[in-house]
């Protein structure tokens, strides 16, 4: 007996493990779709596109790739004295300058409105400054072209009844990327509303209670218990917008077309026509450029403002 039972032992541990095979290889079987998608479809791409910014590759030499040269950081160091990249460049920085902490702001303001503020219809509020984030940017656009157009936009009708003489907007280069900008941050205020609300809801309502029996005031409490306890959301909100930011692209492609005079032409959207004009090798160039601008501000935003334990 002790020799049969000996002898089956290691008969019953082999089936676990290979059961344990069968369930891997179906795992790898079920994810293989996904895998070869995300290969051709993402991880080529970009692999191809980076090798691509040391070649000198252009819409005409599609058709033959393999008479592409290599031309090292030539694409590179053209950026360094295009004229038109640096005028893109201090646009993008000027947009999210500007932009993230008046977007920032505001949507916190929102937040601690429709969080202590504002008692009855809270829902409807919420769903009412979400519902910009998720219309169509064309829709958006059009409407915010309206509303600041010159002649008969609703603006300058209203500044017009106070005697102003209200400017062309979007064909002015002083006023062209501000008014991108407003119609940016009310339309991505929603999305940072939500994001602080939930960061709203992880202070304790016990220490507001003894911080005003201590004698705070509203302010204090705002500033000594809010915003230390909201620091991982506030972080993960100006992250998540700076990126946003940097590669914004709707708002001057179907509102100014980068207009008037660049004045409004981001780095995103320049490495656009660039590909449009079939220079791939020099627009893939700027994508990688701007892809580790991103990466350094968003670096130096988790060393400046994250966490200190």
């Amino acid at each position: 007996m002790a020799t049969l039972t000996a002898g089956r032992r290691p008969a019953s541990r082999r089936r676990p493990d290979r059961g344990r095979r069968r369930e891997v290889v179906a795992g790898y079987l079920f994810s293989l779709p996904f895998l070869a998608l995300f290969l051709v479809f993402t991880i080529g791409p970009v692999l191809a596109s980076f090798l691509m910014s040391f070649t000198d590759l252009r819409s005409s030499d599609v058709r033959s790739p393999l008479a592409v040269s290599p031309v090292g950081l030539d694409n590179y160091s053209k950026l360094l004295s295009d004229e038109t990249f640096h005028k893109a460049a201090f646009n993008t920085a000027y947009f999210v300058v500007i932009g993230v902490p008046l977007t920032m702001c505001l949507a916190l303001a929102v937040a601690v409105g429709l969080n202590t503020g504002i008692t009855r219809l809270r829902t409807v509020f919420r769903v009412g400054y979400y519902l910009p984030v998720v219309t169509s940017i064309v829709a958006v656009a059009v409407v915010w072209r309206f509303l600041l157009e010159p002649n008969s936009g609703v603006v300058n009708t209203l500044l017009g009844y106070v005697g102003i003489d209200g400017p062309s907007w979007l064909k002015s280069e002083t006023f062209a990327m501000p008014s991108l900008i407003v119609m940016s941050a009310w339309r991505n205020l929603g999305a940072l509303v939500v994001i602080f609300l939930a960061g709203l809801q992880i202070v304790p309502k016990e220490m507001h209670e003894a911080a005003a029996i201590d004698g705070a005031g509203a302010w204090g409490r705002f500033r000594h218990i809010t915003l230390p306890m909201m620091r991982p959301t506030l972080l993960f909100g100006a992250v998540v917008t700076m990126i946003g930011y940097l590669q914004f692209f709707e708002e001057p492609f179907v509102m100014t077309q980068g207009g008037p005079l660049n004045s409004t032409l981001s780095a995103a959207y320049y490495t656009y026509k660039q590909f449009g004009f079939g220079n791939y090798s020099y627009a893939s160039a700027m994508a990688y450029a701007l892809f580790v601008v991103i990466a350094l501000v968003t670096a130096v935003q988790f060393k400046l403002f994250g966490s200190k334990d």
